[in-house]
């Protein structure tokens, strides 16, 4: 007796489903290699870039041949792209760096993401918003802002709230590159500790490397390693999340799965990466995978975003992720100064 095949996995159901989403999968690939291109060419921030690109197509996201494509991209792709991150984080990282400040880290991230919630409330916005931007400043921006949306309940300001967070995080994170370096020198803090003071602080990856690396080789590799570490910490804060919205979610809506297929890829691959048993050869190539990926996704988010709604998010929106920025810095250089790492 022959075994049977899924529906959904039948060879003619993937390639009618391919043909369905090729189109605004593409416009996304597209948008994310001239945001790769201005930020290889002009030192433009990737993620700004793309989402930013991708806003004046909105149109695009409601056409029924595009539509999907775009849909798939900003979600289905940015699971995997997260996923992939799993392959940049290991045990020995932690081992490098020492748990007495990787305690702190996690310390400055849960405080930031609780903080964030309460401060949503009391300037008006929704606890989803407290938790998307707080996660976004305190672990990774734009890809912890992705990963979060995600698991948020479905709202009517999802894709707004995902923007606006993704733009002012970017932008923060550019100023961050130029200015704290400078703070540190100010403070008198030694390449070491500028390492780890920079990256506890600044919100991407791309932004961290190019602070750290502009003062030495030293806090260059220190930054970059604890930005790595804060990445790391994006698999429990979602499944926390899922955990706690899945338990207060009303019976009548869909609750979050327990245990998010993207986070459990993500683990998964960093366990592996941690007992060394993924090609170094691998590594590299899934690691730029992953950032093409990502770059696509917020590309597909900035194409399902109305500027019009974009701008009703307000001035206290702004507001509050300056000042989840200003708490993240004094979170962190406080053991720095009092000389507890």
């Amino acid at each position: 007796m022959s075994a049977r095949v899924a529906p959904h996995l039948a060879p003619r159901h993937l390639v009618a489903r391919t043909k369905v989403l090729a189109p605004g999968t593409a416009l996304a690939v597209v948008l994310a290699m001239a945001a790769q291109f201005l930020s290889n060419h002009y030192g433009a921030p990737v993620m700004l870039m793309a989402i930013l690109l991708g806003i004046p197509f909105h149109f695009l996201s409601e056409h029924e041949n595009t539509g999907p494509g775009i849909t798939f991209a900003a979600k289905g792709l940015l699971r995997i792209g997260v996923a992939l991150l799993g392959l940049r984080v290991s045990l020995d990282m932690v081992r490098q760096i020492g748990w007495g400040f990787v305690a702190i880290i996690a310390l400055c991230i849960a405080a930031l993401i609780l903080g964030s919630i309460l401060l949503a409330r009391l300037l008006g916005k929704d606890r989803a918003f407290g938790f998307l931007t707080g996660g976004s400043v305190a672990i990774c921006g734009a890809s912890a802002a992705m990963a979060i949306s995600s698991i948020l309940p479905q709202r009517p300001t999802a894709e707004r709230d995902l923007s606006f967070t993704v733009i002012s995080v970017t932008a923060f994170s550019t100023v961050a590159m130029i200015l704290y370096p400078i703070l540190a020198e100010a403070l008198g803090l030694d390449p070491h500790q500028t390492g780890l003071f920079l990256g506890g602080t600044i919100h991407d990856v791309a932004q961290v490397v190019g602070a750290g690396y502009s003062v030495s080789d030293e806090t260059g590799d220190i930054a970059t390693v604890i930005k790595l570490i804060r990445v790391t910490m994006l698999a429990p804060v979602v499944l926390i999340g899922a955990l706690v919205l899945r338990r207060h979610a009303p019976r009548s809506e869909t609750r979050p799965p327990l245990l998010p297929g993207f986070v459990a890829a993500f683990l998964v691959l960093a366990a592996l990466n941690s007992v060394h048993l993924v090609p170094e050869a691998l590594i590299e190539p899934a690691s730029s995978l992953s950032r093409a990926l990502l770059v696509t996704a917020v590309a597909a988010v900035g194409m399902k975003t109305s500027l019009a709604r974009l701008a009703d998010v307000g001035g206290s929106a702004i507001a509050m992720l300056a000042v989840q920025t200003a708490v993240l810095v004094v979170l962190v250089l406080v053991p720095l100064l009092l000389g507890l790492v």
